[in-house]
């Protein structure tokens, strides 16, 4: 069965940010390849979007809707519901990621 993949907005932004970071600070074509690897972490949830598994911050909460993947250091959150998923967090894993996903994900 596949799934329709969509990017909120702000996972839109946060890809548009990353790109800029990368090649601002290292190369546009680095840039470009690390884009290209969240792509295709992004495309593999159209398959079997279940494997991913659930971010620990908010297991700790008993937060069992969203799940994650990974496009290292990258960490895309998203959750699925029938047959889209949708993505709500692109961003770098070793941020500050309890503050970021009460932010985005509940409006914190």
């Amino acid at each position: 069965m596949q799934f329709d993949v969509l990017l909120t907005e702000h996972a839109e932004r946060d890809l548009g940010e990353i790109y800029d970071y990368i090649a601002a600070y290292d190369t546009p074509s680095n840039a470009a390849r690390v884009l290209d690897r969240i792509e295709k972490a992004l495309q593999s949830l159209s398959t079997f979007p279940e494997r991913g598994s659930h971010p620990k911050e908010l297991l700790a909460l008993g937060i069992r809707e969203y799940r994650q993947t990974f496009s290292k250091p990258y960490r895309l959150i998203y959750r699925i519901a029938s047959r889209r998923v949708y993505v709500y967090l692109i961003v770098d894993g070793r941020r500050d990621m309890q503050t970021l996903l009460a932010r985005r994900l509940f409006g914190a």
